[in-house]
């Protein structure tokens, strides 16, 4: 299995700048095509690391979380990763490989690795290969309920995760659930969604969670607000709650993304 990560790079001065990138008030298209080297982040605390900033809280569009590309050369990673105690975490691997010590314990990530840490969780990352080492951080200050702890940490893999299908779909549409969806102590989760050739979301979900969508294999054409997008490996798509969205996978492979959502909290009632 191989997971789409940010191209970097620069074209060269016969390629035309048109592309699918939009920024609206509903959603965002952030292509694979303008994931280049020149915007680009470096991260306090980090060494040999360069990230793709591709959603951070803005106000009047999405606020829960933010998502990054982040790339360690090799030897690059940090000790201080996370400058926020309230802050959580999932980390899923792309490409390459590294170190991750999670709260004392270690754990060798390749391609396919799903960690979600906690907040508060102390942890450090290291590339210990020889070739950069892609992974996708998502991150969201967790909103704690009384009586209810924190979820633990955790580290799994994409193979070891049974995909779900959805009712009356014949597995054309099925989810990877890395956390318990009926676990009240989590409220963010981040799955993969994958559709078969020709599967679709057979309506225009309208709904309060956000999202943070980075497609890692496959293509479709893509319902956001009003507008079909086709997309691919590599795209990512950022949507304030209530966008309306739908797909329709294309292509003779899997469409596969990593999907980001706010979960399982009562609406705030002031700004």
């Amino acid at each position: 299995m191989t997971y789409a990560f940010p191209p970097g790079g620069l074209p060269d001065q016969t390629v035309s700048p048109e592309s699918t990138a939009v920024f609206t008030d509903a959603y965002a298209v952030i292509p694979a095509s303008v994931q280049r080297d020149i915007v680009t982040s470096l991260l306090p605390g980090w060494v040999n690391t360069r990230a793709w900033v591709l959603a951070r809280p803005l106000t009047g569009f999405a606020e829960t979380f933010a998502q990054y590309a982040v790339e360690l050369a090799p030897k690059g990673g940090s000790d201080t990763p996370e400058p926020d105690a309230q802050a959580q975490a999932v980390l899923f691997v792309a490409t390459g490989r590294a170190r991750l010590t999670l709260d004392g314990q270690g754990y060798d990530l390749v391609a396919g690795s799903y960690a979600y840490i906690p907040p508060a969780a102390k942890w450090t990352l290291w590339n210990t290969g020889d070739m950069p080492c892609g992974l996708h951080w998502v991150r969201k200050r967790y909103v704690p309920v009384d009586g209810l702890d924190a979820p633990e940490a955790f580290v799994t893999h994409d193979d070891a995760v049974a995909p779900i299908a959805m009712p009356d779909t014949d597995g054309a549409w099925a989810t990877q659930r890395f956390a318990d969806p009926g676990d009240l102590r989590h409220d963010m989760h981040v799955n993969i969604v994958t559709f078969q050739p020709g599967g679709r979301i057979p309506f225009a979900e309208t709904h309060v969670m956000e999202h943070g969508l980075y497609v890692i294999q496959g293509t479709a054409d893509y319902l956001l607000n009003r507008d079909w997008v086709p997309v691919g490996a590599g795209d990512f798509m950022w949507l304030r709650a209530f966008c309306p969205q739908a797909c329709i996978a294309t292509g003779q492979e899997p469409f596969r993304y990593l999907l980001y959502k706010d979960v399982n909290r009562h609406m705030p009632l002031s700004l």
